[in-house]
Formats: structure tokens, sequence, C-alpha cells
């Protein structure tokens, strides 16, 4: 297939964590995956070849650092260092899902500070833009001296309960770090918004405290960045439940499900879980109750108005 798309100089590559949504990608721009081929050596060591030309070409690899998360990251800044030594004319990332982007700050004496660990690797293996999906802290783009483009996917979340005509919807953050995206989401569907108010005991626990909020005989809608090992989303639908909402629907940006995630979202009150494909969701990982949405035309549009030099904040509303 012929590239459609006016400017050859303009490639996309993608590696391991997510092919599938590199192809879709790639198809909303107009052009084909770039050639290359990522194995390894026999004692784990990752190889790349890159079989085609990219020498003056504005390159963007597509590569979320999900499960496995440190071969992902290694791919990518094997990656970045082929594409330097070819002499591409520019390396952006494309990355839907940050990897490591929980470990934002010091939360405990002597711990690592991961997400700035990861961003310095990125930028000194020769990254020059990374394109990325609802971080987990936005602040993580402060920890980039090379430009970030941080897209958003309440846009896509909302579009697709606006198309379902729920009644009497009330928006539900699982916590009070999700508030704002809550209220972004409340203000599309012109609902009001809840807060569950929790305490989290160590990672991966969660404890649900009080509601904030009239739940009283409403449609909630709860929604995450990330749901990994689904704990606090599906002890957050029940106890919705509990207090007096008529049903509840769940959405996230990022579905890690690992673990016991898709038996807990199974056997919760969860009417529905709406996704983003940022990470695959592989076969045991399928479910009645999940509903993936594609970032794809999204991303596709960030990396053509990127490449033409046109504003990218249009694509946040």
């Amino acid at each position: 297939m012929t590239s459609r798309y006016k400017d050859p100089s303009l490639k996309v590559f993608t590696l391991n964590s997510n092919p599938k949504l590199a192809e879709e990608i790639a198809a909303h721009i107009g052009t084909t995956l770039g050639e290359c081929t990522v194995s390894s050596f026999s004692d784990g060591e990752v190889q790349i070849n890159i079989e085609e030309s990219i020498r003056g070409s504005e390159v963007y690899v597509v590569q979320s650092t999900s499960a496995p998360v440190n071969q992902h990251l290694m791919e990518l800044l094997i990656m970045i260092d082929a594409l330097k030594r070819a002499s591409a004319k520019s390396i952006n990332i494309v990355m839907p899902y940050y990897g490591y982007a929980r470990q934002d700050r010091k939360a405990r004496s002597r711990e690592p500070i991961a997400a700035k660990l990861v961003a310095d690797l990125i930028e000194t293996a020769g990254a020059d833009r990374m394109i990325t999906l609802d971080l987990h802290a936005p602040q993580i783009q402060g920890f980039f001296n090379i430009p970030i483009d941080h897209l958003q996917g309440v846009p896509i979340l909302s579009s697709h309960f606006e198309d379902k005509n729920l009644e009497d919807v009330i928006v539900v953050s699982p916590d009070h770090g999700g508030v704002t995206r809550a209220r972004k989401m409340a203000d599309r569907l012109k609902a009001p918004i809840g807060i569950i108010d929790k305490r989290r005991p160590r990672p991966n626990v969660a404890e649900i405290m009080n509601i904030i909020g009239n739940i009283e005989g409403k449609t909630a809608i709860l929604i995450d960045d990330i749901i990994d090992t689904a704990g606090t989303i599906t002890l957050a639908a029940n106890a919705l439940i509990e207090n007096g909402a008529k049903e509840v629907y769940a959405c996230c940006t990022h579905p890690v499900l690992s673990g016991p995630a898709i038996e807990r979202i199974n056997n919760s009150q969860i009417k529905e879980l709406v996704i983003s494909n940022s990470i695959p969701l592989p076969e045991e990982k399928q479910s009645n109750k999940i509903t993936a949405l594609s970032v794809a035309p999204l991303i596709g549009e960030a990396i053509i108005r990127v490449h033409e030099m046109k504003s990218v904040s249009v694509l946040f509303d």
C-alpha cells in the first residue's frame, strides 16, 4: 500500500506493546507502519533493526510502557538510539500509557521518583518530543525538557455516555485526586459530581470511607485514569449501590487490569466498564462487561498536527 499522506518524510513505527493501535493510528494518518524488527538474544537482550531508510525523516514511535513494563521501556530506549544513529530528523515518542507514572513523588522517606527517572532515560536516549494520553499526574510534563503533548481521554469516554442517553447521571471520582477529571466529564454530561473519600493503607489496597454527594436514585459513572487490580473501582461501585445509586457504570483511559481485576469486575455492581485501547486487552481479559473505545483517531490527528506545525490544543475539547 502506497502512503496516502502528502508528506512521505513522516514515518510511523511500532514496537511490541500495542501494534494493533499503531496500525489504527497509521491508517487514520493515511500511511503504513515503517519496517523494523524487534528480537532478543538468548540472554534476553533486546535487538532492533530498522529495515528502511529514515534519514531526514520525522519519525513517530508508538510504544506504551505497559506490561511487561521494563521490556517495553528497553525496547523504546534502544529504538530511540537506533533512530538517532540512523540520522532521523526528529524522534517523536507516542506513548499512550506512561508507565511508572504512579511513582511521581516521595510519599515516604527514601522512596524513588521513578516517573522522573523514566523521563530522564527517554530524553537522554535522544527523543525530541512526546505525545501521551492522560498522565496519572499532569505535573509529570515538568519532568521533561522536551515538548510534551498531553492528550485527554475524557472527551472520548464522555461521548460514549452521551450516546447512551442515561437519566439522572452523577459523575463520581473514586478518590480526591481524580476530582478534576470527574469535573471535566460532569461538565460535558451536564451532571453533578460526587467523590469517594477513601483511605489506602498500602499500594493496590483501598478502603472505602465516605461518599460525598447526593447519589440516591441516580445513575453513577465512576471515572479514573488507571484501573489496575480493580480494587478501588469495584469497592466504590458496591458502596454506591449500597448507598442508594440506581446503577453504576465505570470508565478509565488505561486498563492495566492486572491480577484479580477481571474477576472483581465481573463480580461487582458495575454494569459496564468503558476503557480505551491505550493498553491492549488480551483474550484472557475479555469480559461482556467491558467496552473498548479507540484512541487512534485522537492520536493520529495529534501526529498530523504536530507534523504540520498546527495547534494541538483543539484536540483537548
